[in-house]
């Protein structure tokens, strides 16, 4: 069994193209298309269909990709449990998040873990916390630090570190701002004025939008992205109003009471269920709870 042609295939089929596999895997394009070629002359089919630049699992490659990413998925266990057996804190922790946890949660941590333990190579992603989750439930990633899902999956371990409270903002020349001065602002007042909220879908939409919507109804959405970044920025030149974490409030925004509303979402560890933790990712799960608890009270 060639392990490099596996992985190879893996990469094609999750990005659509060989030119984009050969970036993943920081190999050139021409070894992957060899490592393909290898692979469906041992299986004696093709794999893919070939439609322009981009290519396509076929019926055999649909029914070969969860065998193959079961197949890398054990060689790893198989990794981690020999290096646990020595004790020791080295090899490599693939690690993914989301761009706020990332930004706001992590560098700390992130810092102290790379002086404490050189011999750990890090590998480290940003995604979406929905797509962290699905790729950790593959094999792809070790532990995600992300918002976690609402509905826990079988196949995932969640560990809560933080609670992550949402505030209603708006630009401070916002109607509503006005209107705060003279009333209780309600779930009515505030559905009448356009939002700004990450993709139908995510797990930070869900969290805002259902006690809006189980009370008003429908909101009217005008922009949709999950930077929560960018939100901040939209808001902040007055294109419409939003929730965002409160560790987010600054100057240019202003947060806006609503009555009978709380939002609220949690940020953790995930974790494959069926997966063991290497001691690079213990260590690193110790002291990201160690630091959680201890210097960053949400």
């Amino acid at each position: 069994m060639d392990l490099s042609a596996y992985k190879a295939f893996i990469a094609v089929a999750e990005s659509g193209t060989f030119s984009r596999a050969a970036d993943i895997l920081f190999i050139t394009q021409p070894a992957i298309s060899k490592r393909i070629a290898l692979l469906e002359e041992q299986l004696g089919c093709q794999l893919f269909d070939r439609v322009g630049r981009r290519v396509m699992l076929n019926e055999a490659g649909r029914a070969l990709l969860p065998v193959a990413r079961r197949i890398m998925q054990e060689l790893s266990e198989s990794q981690r449990v020999i290096d646990n057996l020595s004790g020791t804190v080295s090899g490599q922790l693939s690690l993914v998040t989301s761009h706020h946890i990332g930004l706001r949660r992590l560098p700390n941590t992130l810092k102290q873990y790379t002086e404490d333990y050189p011999e750990v190579r890090l590998d480290l992603a940003f995604m979406d916390s929905e797509n962290a989750c699905q790729k950790i439930e593959q094999g792809n990633y070790e532990l995600g630090v992300v918002t976690l899902p609402l509905n826990k999956p079988k196949k995932l371990k969640l560990t809560s570190l933080w609670n992550d409270p949402l505030s209603i903002v708006v630009a401070p020349d916002h109607p509503l701002v006005k209107l705060v001065k003279s009333k209780s602002i309600t779930l009515n007042d505030l559905a009448k004025h356009p939002a700004i909220l990450p993709a139908v879908g995510t797990y930070t939409r869900t969290v805002i939008e259902k006690p809006v919507v189980q009370k008003h109804g429908a909101l009217d959405v005008i922009l949709e992205t999950n930077y929560l970044e960018t939100i901040r920025m939209m808001v902040s030149i007055g294109l419409g109003w939003s929730a965002l974490p409160s560790t987010m409030l600054d100057n240019s925004l202003v947060e806006i009471k609503v009555k009978g509303l709380r939002i609220e979402r949690t940020l953790g560890i995930v974790q494959h269920a069926d997966r063991s933790t290497s001691n690079a990712g213990r260590a690193f799960i110790d002291l990201l709870k160690y630091n959680s608890a201890n210097s960053y009270k949400a």
